[in-house]
C-alpha cells in the first residue's frame, strides 16, 4: 500500500510529472531541470526528492553536482508501470511537446552555464557562498 501512495503523491503534481518525463532522453543534471521547469532551486530539490523516494528516479551525485535518471528495468513492477503509463500517456500533451523542445535546447548548454545563473541569483552572496545545484 504504501509504495502505491509514495508513487501516486509522486505523481499528483505536474511538475514532477513533466521532470519524470524530461529524463525520459537520459541523465540530466539538477541544474537542466531547474532551468526546464523555470522554477527556485529548491523547489525543484524537494520535487526531484519525491520522485526519488517513490523509487520513480535514481540520483548520483559528483562532487557538487546531482544527476537523476529514470528508474531502470531493476526497479521495482509498480515502478515500471507507473513509468511506462506516463510516458504513454502524456506524450502527446502540448506542455510536454514544449518540454521536449525546450530539453533540447537546455541538452545543448554546458551544465556550468545553466548553474552559473542560479549562482548569481545569490542576492549579492559571494560565489561560494552559494550551492552549485547542477
Amino acid at each position: 500500500m504504501q509504495e502505491f501512495l509514495n508513487i501516486a503523491k509522486a505523481l499528483g503534481d505536474e511538475r514532477r510529472v513533466r521532470a519524470l518525463l524530461a529524463l525520459r532522453g537520459g541523465e540530466l543534471c539538477l541544474c537542466q531541470i531547474i532551468e526546464l521547469l523555470g522554477l527556485a532551486p529548491s523547489t525543484v530539490s524537494k520535487h526531484m526528492e519525491l520522485l526519488y523516494q517513490a523509487g520513480l528516479v535514481k540520483r548520483r551525485k559528483e562532487g557538487r553536482w546531482h544527476y537523476f535518471r529514470l528508474a531502470d528495468q531493476k526497479a521495482r513492477p509498480a515502478v515500471r508501470r507507473a513509468i511506462k503509463w506516463v510516458l504513454e500517456s502524456l506524450q502527446n500533451e502540448t506542455i510536454v511537446i514544449g518540454d521536449r523542445k525546450r530539453l533540447r535546447l537546455v541538452r545543448r548548454k554546458d551544465p556550468r552555464e545553466v548553474s552559473a545563473c542560479y549562482r548569481s541569483r545569490g542576492g549579492g552572496k559571494s560565489e561560494d557562498s552559494v550551492p552549485l545545484y547542477g
